[in-house]
């Protein structure tokens, strides 16, 4: 038996996979991956793999990168964890600062957590206990959007609907208002995403004239609903929702965990609508992938709301063993730096275009590319049975799944979203390597679909 039959065997014995049916493994077994550099992965027989994902779209500057590995081999030697209550540290203070800087306007206050879920739990938790100590104790609700996704502990799940996720749990899980999600590809008004007025807006205008006298905070996914199928939506859906919670007092959340730090080709997606959200979810990018770190951010006035002595019983006693980790914010630090000081974003954005143009020259006259979607780097291809009705695949036929597997066979780890393949690589990824993806891509789309 080879190494890799050995691994494989051991961790099939013990381990349990995320956003996996277990069966699948008795025919596709797990891939086990010794060393990263770059954009690529190698297992252990020596096959690379291009992560044009970022594996699960968290890593910017490519795996192992030297700075970021130095800086982590820098503080593990000074300080590896300390009691966040009442203690601070050089290097989360200094993160803070970095952090600052690229923030929104407004968003000065950071609650760190430990992952994505998480600072959504604290978001959520922050925005009702807010509302119940000054003064809005009627607001109780949450509005969110349909086909959203914002993590999987209970609360996350609450302000989801995405049903594979969370529909087993409905009965243990919050009440929420289902705000009708913009759906560019198949647009109800029959619009385009780059000339409408966000006419589906008409949705939330009624859900906050019922619901928002009651509705705490409001929870989106800023212009692209990742889980749902890179479903992407215009910026000016979003000033106009900016709009609609002032008018209605209900707070704006905006979980950026997977479109921050320029994954959209701005360091934050609101700002592509030059809104400021009155919280907000970061993570995933922050630390490159190294070490969880995630970041609920809120402005000066919702922290005052919990600034007060203890006899007022309103501190924010939401704690993380975890939280202002050392060695995460060392990376943090890292990551950000670079960022900075190598112009990563104005790389990226130029390599954007280039990558926009060669995927609609490849994919436009493919028969079952429905549409075609971009922002940044993102790039993803809608599947479809039926271009002119765009009738989707039927979802038992696995049609993404396949696909995936095909890519793997060349060296390209393709995860899809359901039928939906799409491109998020690191920022630091070259032409050439793009342009071998892009190759592997259709090539396993045609193995699949024209065979």
């Amino acid at each position: 038996m080879n190494e890799s039959n050995k691994c494989v065997e051991k961790d099939l014995a013990h381990i349990w996979h995320p956003a996996s049916q277990m069966k699948d493994y008795e025919d596709f077994p797990p891939i086990i991956i010794d060393h990263g550099k770059g954009v690529k992965l190698y297992d252990v027989d020596g096959n690379e793999y291009i992560d044009i994902i970022s594996s699960w779209w968290c890593n910017l500057l490519g795996h192992c990168n030297d700075e970021v590995s130095e800086a982590l081999k820098e503080q593990v030697d000074k300080l590896d964890h300390v009691l966040f209550a009442n203690f601070s540290h050089k290097i989360i203070i200094e993160l803070s600062e970095r952090l600052i800087k690229v923030m929104p306007e407004g968003l000065n206050k950071f609650s760190f957590v430990d992952n994505g879920s998480a600072s959504v739990e604290c978001a959520l938790k922050m925005a009702f206990q807010y509302c119940a100590q000054n003064g809005k104790e009627h607001k109780k609700r949450f509005m969110c959007f349909t086909d959203a996704y914002h993590g999987e502990t209970l609360g996350a799940l609450s302000v989801g609907a995405l049903d594979e996720y969370s529909k087993v749990f409905e009965r243990i899980m919050v009440d929420t208002i289902k705000v009708q999600a913009p759906d560019c590809y198949r647009c109800p008004y029959n619009k385009h995403r780059d000339s409408c007025e966000c006419e589906c807006f008409e949705d939330a205008e009624k859900k906050f004239e019922e619901y928002g006298h009651e509705t705490c905070a409001m929870i989106i996914e800023p212009l692209i609903q990742g889980s749902a199928g890179m479903k992407i939506y215009p910026p000016l859906y979003l000033k106009k929702l900016r709009a609609l919670c002032d008018k209605y007092d209900v707070l704006l959340i905006a979980d950026e965990i997977a479109t921050g730090f320029g994954r959209t080709g701005k360091m934050f997606a609101v700002d592509h609508a030059g809104i400021s959200p009155d919280i907000m979810c970061i993570s995933k990018g922050l630390t490159n992938g190294y070490m969880a770190m995630a970041v609920c951010v809120s402005t000066d006035e919702i922290y005052e709301g919990f600034y007060g002595d203890y006899a007022d019983n309103i501190a924010f006693m939401h704690s993380h063993t975890y939280a202002g980790n050392p060695l995460a914010a060392s990376v943090a630090n890292a990551t950000l730096k670079i960022m900075e000081r190598d112009n990563v974003l104005e790389d990226a954005n130029e390599k954007a275009i280039w990558l926009n143009n060669r995927f609609h020259e490849i994919f436009d006259s493919h028969l079952n590319v429905g549409e075609i979607r971009q922002m940044g780097l993102i790039n993803a291809i809608e599947l479809v049975e039926d271009k002119e009705s765009k009738k989707g695949f039927d979802s038992s036929e696995r049609i993404g799944y396949k696909i995936y597997k095909e890519a793997l066979k060349d060296g390209l780890m393709l995860r899809p979203l359901g039928n939906v393949m799409y491109f998020n690589p690191p920022l630091v990824i070259t032409k050439e390597e793009l342009e071998e993806s892009l190759a592997i891509c259709k090539k396993s789309i045609d193995n699949v679909l024209l065979k």
